[in-house]
């Protein structure tokens, strides 16, 4: 699939154009105004940051330590840069956000090369790190060090963990470290009815983004490293990256509500049972079809023009593809904030 983007007017309504629209968790403002109590230790000394900082290594193993950062775009260069050497390249998906959706922070800000594979699911495989790795040696070629996974992926697709375990293996073969691009791990892991790091660490994984934003945080994400001997200089990384915040205690507070506790699981699953109800009741749409269940909180409905026109008369909703068919395909997304009567709404304007 090829993104093709809706034109943003404010006059139309968001709900179904992101998780990002989402407001913020309520147990996620409490843990704001707890934070804001008195004095505090700056750049992580607090007591907040070293209680995150138990949780990590209790979730992803004793060696994790967890730098909270502003955004994913952040995260995701940062924990790159951790991973490659200056003459490194990253293997990811051709469709993957840290591909398409960056503006080119991996390029200009951490100075390195990404190679896309093209994939028809958004998921990388151990042949497309083997048919990267023939670059390896060679001088005239940026040298693959690293394989960078969406999870889940741009195309609402998971990644089982015995599929991670298997592109882990295929990469550590040949020297490569792994990272994780978790903005939307959260929807994963409750769609696999796995614990965080079950599908990550513990197949794999060296580096891992943590997303928290699209699940309730507000400009909270996280660096998680799994594996210290893969992942060299980090802090100075995070700091040079303009990714240090003085008052981390506020950032690390929204961290500890979301995973600290099971919100982050209650968020993801009621999001992806959401988009699973919204892929239903377009599906009975007549002139509408559903090519892919929903798994996470994305659906790809492919509908007729006049749904999609009325649709977009109301709604930013993206045209993501054109189907086999020549219709349009859709993305709708669904947050940890969206209601039965959000989907009501859609439904009802899609019909007419």
């Amino acid at each position: 699939m090829s993104k093709k983007r809706a034109t943003i007017t404010p006059e139309l309504d968001a709900s179904f154009a992101s998780d990002n629209v989402a407001g913020v968790s309520p147990e996620v403002m409490e843990a704001l105004a707890g934070a804001n109590q008195g004095a505090a230790l700056p750049y992580g000394g607090d007591q907040v940051s070293a209680e995150l900082t138990d949780w990590a290594k209790t979730e992803f193993g004793d060696q994790a330590e967890i730098l909270p950062v502003f955004n994913g775009t952040g995260a995701n260069v940062v924990a790159l840069q951790g991973l490659l050497p200056r003459w490194g390249a990253a293997i990811c998906s051709a469709q993957a956000h840290v591909n398409n959706d960056e503006g080119a922070a991996p390029e200009r800000l951490g100075a390195m090369k990404l190679l896309p594979r093209p994939t028809a699911d958004g998921k990388l495989t151990p042949a497309d790190i083997q048919a990267e790795s023939a670059a390896i040696g060679f001088v005239h070629a940026a040298q693959p060090a690293a394989v960078t996974l969406t999870q889940s992926t741009e195309l609402g697709t998971l990644y089982t963990p015995a599929e991670i375990a298997e592109v882990s293996e295929a990469a550590h073969a040949l020297g490569m470290g792994v990272h994780i691009d978790g903005s939307r791990l959260s929807n994963a892991a409750a769609a696999l009815g796995m614990g965080l790091g079950e599908i990550t660490s513990e197949v794999g994984a060296d580096i891992i983004s943590l997303g928290g934003t699209k699940n309730g945080a507000l400009a909270a994400e996280a660096v998680v490293v799994v594996n210290p001997e893969r992942c060299h200089g980090i802090d100075y990384i995070r700091k040079f990256s303009m990714q240090l915040a003085s008052k981390q205690r506020f950032v690390a507070a929204q961290l500890l509500a979301l995973f600290g506790t099971e919100l982050w699981r209650q968020n993801a699953s009621h999001a992806n049972a959401q988009a699973a109800a919204l892929g239903r009741a377009i599906a009975e749409l007549p002139g509408a079809a559903l090519p892919t269940e929903p798994v996470v909180n994305a659906v790809f409905p492919e509908v007729t023009q006049e749904i999609a026109d009325r649709i977009q008369q109301r709604y930013l909703a993206h045209i993501w593809d054109t189907s086999p068919a020549g219709k349009p395909v859709l993305r709708l997304m669904c947050s940890w904030q969206t209601t039965e009567e959000d989907i009501s709404a859609l439904v009802a304007c899609a019909a007419g």
